[in-house]
């Protein structure tokens, strides 16, 4: 049984679904892994490393046509074309999307697991791709912050006088929020964090942050420990009250995405027009419209002063750790599913959570949820 590794060609991304070190637990495993030329340049990773590991160089058509293909994003039409019936594609789908890509997938017998769609259990935190790419993200995120502000982040005290330490916001407080406090705050910021959900004032003490409090009046907890979209009043409310506790900070990172929907206003223009010049806003939602409307994906503007930093995969400027991330989510799928042997054996259990949340696509049909 082969599986494949194809280069990423989306834009901007420098990452690749396998690295050399799960090469060889995958071969040792009895698969053939094929993998594209040139599939891990960016994230440091040579061919010859993966002909060491045990792997087959190859171009991208054979690799799309092997049993198992394993990539970051999801596959293009013409990507798409190259996938084989009865064959397994892992990768972050987008499923919501509106598109016809699932369906076309379906219609051609291709086994789709969209990341996307994996349980936030306990059992399945070791295969969460989205977490451990909100990690790296989060960590990365406090440093493009720290390059675009044009101040000293902790306090200096030197012979020419003293500055005063930043003082950072963090909108947000997922796994990307957790991650990005602790990071800058080593930096010497003052950090204050603010999220919907009651439950996390204690995570956000816990790395070292002051809470924002607001009184909103409605609950903001979701299902599976995601943030659920408040009432167009509690927008309004919590609008309201972030402007005029937003302007005291030279530093505002937002990470807030609510699943399956546009990205949540946090900061508002008259927000960011009451903030001194010189601030930076981290817009970590721009892929989803922006939890700031003015910032653009995958642009650096300046608005009423303001540096905005839209990027939109953090993961991509940590290619080499991200991709090990990732490599090491897929061992711990396979393994759910993955019987070693020459050949290895596939069993798509549906009476497991996790391959059952997982398959978007199986055996022709679409498992999505409408």
């Amino acid at each position: 049984m082969r599986i494949g590794i194809p280069k990423e060609i989306k834009e901007r991304e420098t990452r690749v679904a396998a690295t050399p070190t799960l090469i060889t637990k995958l071969v040792k495993q009895g698969f053939e892994v094929l993998v594209e030329k040139a599939a891990g340049a960016q994230a440091s990773f040579s061919d010859e490393a993966y002909v060491a590991a045990g792997a087959e160089l190859s171009d991208s058509v054979s690799v799309l046509g092997c049993e198992i293909v394993l990539k970051i994003n999801r596959p293009t039409a013409s990507e798409a074309s190259f996938l084989k019936k009865n064959s397994l594609l892992i990768a972050l789908m987008e499923p919501y999307r509106s598109d016809d890509l699932l369906e076309k997938l379906a219609t051609n017998g291709v086994n789709v697991m969209a990341m996307e769609l994996l349980p936030r259990t306990s059992r399945a935190q070791s295969m969460d791709v989205l977490s451990s790419q909100a990690n790296i993200g989060g960590y990365r995120a406090a440093l493009e912050a720290a390059t675009h502000y044009k101040r000293f982040i902790p306090m200096m005290m030197t012979s020419a006088g003293s500055a005063k330490p930043a003082k950072v916001a963090v909108l947000g407080v997922g796994v990307a929020g957790l991650q990005a406090i602790p990071t800058i705050k080593k930096m010497g910021a003052q950090v204050e964090a603010y999220d919907i959900r009651p439950e996390v004032k204690e995570q956000i003490i816990s790395v070292g942050a002051k809470p924002i409090e607001l009184e909103l009046g409605e609950e903001g907890s979701g299902t599976g420990g995601y943030a659920r979209e408040l009432s167009e009043e509690g927008k309004k409310k919590q609008q309201t009250l972030l402007a005029e506790k937003l302007k005291k900070f030279d530093i505002i990172i937002t990470t807030a995405n609510i699943p399956g929907r546009k990205s949540p206003v946090l900061l508002t223009e008259e927000s960011l027009k009451g903030m001194r010049h010189g601030s930076v806003v981290i817009d970590m939602a721009a892929a989803n419209g922006g939890n700031c409307p003015l910032s653009e994906a995958d642009a650096i503007v300046v608005k009423h002063g303001v540096t905005l930093v839209g990027i939109t995969n953090y993961p991509a400027l940590v290619p080499a750790d991200a991709s090990e991330f990732w490599a090491r989510n897929m061992l711990n799928l396979m393994a759910l599913f993955v019987t070693p042997g020459t050949p290895p054996t596939l069993n798509l259990n549906l009476e497991d959570d996790i391959i059952a949340g997982v398959l978007a696509v199986h055996q022709g049909q679409s498992r999505l949820k409408k």
